[in-house]
């Protein structure tokens, strides 16, 4: 009866650990970042140490991108809102579908609104 008590306390804890296997990983960029973009000089740019927050069923969580715009983030299957902190104000949500059983790839650009 005691093995069968450990088993059961091994499946439950490994459970969360199963959970963590999906999430979405991406990078986010901003731009226009010049009122004129040319030939040969980037009309877009790294959001640099950005807030994103992913809400799904009343819970959120949170990341934040690198130095590159990169973030990584595990997350549950399934489709979250997702709102960055410099997003323009009044502009809806973005959507992020999260896989079963992988890590997706879901870029985002932010639009600065130079023009």
């Amino acid at each position: 009866m005691r093995t069968l008590g450990v088993a059961v306390a091994v499946l439950l804890l490994a459970v969360p650990a199963a959970a963590t296997t999906s999430g979405l990983r991406g990078v986010v960029r901003r731009g226009p970042i010049t009122p004129v973009c040319s030939a040969g000089r980037p009309c877009s740019a790294p959001a640099k140490e950005i807030a994103l927050t992913f809400a799904r069923h009343g819970h959120t969580w949170k990341t934040k991108t690198d130095d590159e715009g990169r973030y990584r983030i595990a997350l549950r299957p399934g489709v979250y809102s997702v709102t960055i902190a410099t997003q323009r104000p009044g502009l809806p949500p973005f959507k992020a579908t999260v896989p079963r059983g992988r890590v997706g790839v879901r870029n985002f650009t932010i639009d600065t609104g130079i023009r």
